[in-house]
């Protein structure tokens, strides 16, 4: 049995609530089956936490699979209610954060970028700094793929690989603004050997080093051009 169009909550957690009565399962259950902490799940169905952006989590599918929905069922409500809740522009990362993401940026681009940002205001660095900051969510959702790499992340860490996956997914629905230092030090400085952007055309080049699920950098370069 599956949900009708006309009959389709308007989020995600109600999506969720209601399927989970409707197949008489839990909300435990679901975590289990997403490989998340069951505080996951009830803050989506709570409303506390937004859904993720689908190309940014591997949590539909399982969803979708657990609770025998529409193949796009989760997606399209998810989609559906983060529009609704976009906020218009983006917003510049907090001062240190920008400082140190600025610091791995060509020194004569981030020298005229802040030179920029004095004369017109953070708009235009903002975006360039979020668009950065898509390309490293880019790379880092294809750990989520990496069960035993992030096992063996979370070994090293010391923590479980609910919580490493946790952390990934937090990490994966992050936006520049609300960037911190300790994102910065997990996932963007391990992974960005530079980035440059042609102020003309707006053409990005990152180059990303090679890593593991836990972002310590093995040999390699990959790059990136947006």
């Amino acid at each position: 049995m599956t949900t009708s169009p006309a009959s389709r909550p308007g989020t995600v957690g109600e999506l969720l609530d209601r399927r989970l009565r409707e197949i008489r399962r839990s909300s435990d259950e679901l975590a289990e089956a997403v490989a998340v902490p069951a505080q996951y799940i009830d803050d989506l169905i709570a409303g506390h936490r937004r859904p993720p952006l689908p190309g940014r989590t591997d949590i539909y599918g399982k969803m979708t699979s657990f609770l025998r929905l529409g193949r796009n069922e989760v997606v399209a409500c998810a989609l559906a209610e983060r529009v609704g809740a976009a906020r218009v522009g983006a917003a510049s990362p907090k001062a240190e954060v920008r400082r140190q993401l600025l610091a791995m940026c060509a020194s004569g681009t981030a020298q005229e970028l802040e030179r920029r940002r004095a004369r017109s205001g953070d708009a235009e660095q903002a975006a360039l700094l979020q668009r950065l900051l898509d390309v490293v969510q880019a790379a880092v959702r294809r750990t989520l793929d990496d069960q035993p790499g992030l096992r063996l992340a979370a070994a090293e860490r010391n923590t479980t690989y609910l919580a490493m996956r946790l952390r990934v997914l937090d990490f994966l629905d992050v936006t520049a603004d609300a960037l911190t230092a300790q994102d910065l030090t997990e996932f963007l400085q391990p992974r960005i050997a530079r980035w440059d952007v042609d102020l003309e055309s707006g053409v990005l080049r990152v180059v990303l080093r090679g890593q593991d699920p836990g972002g310590s950098p093995r040999r390699g370069r990959r790059k990136a051009g947006l």
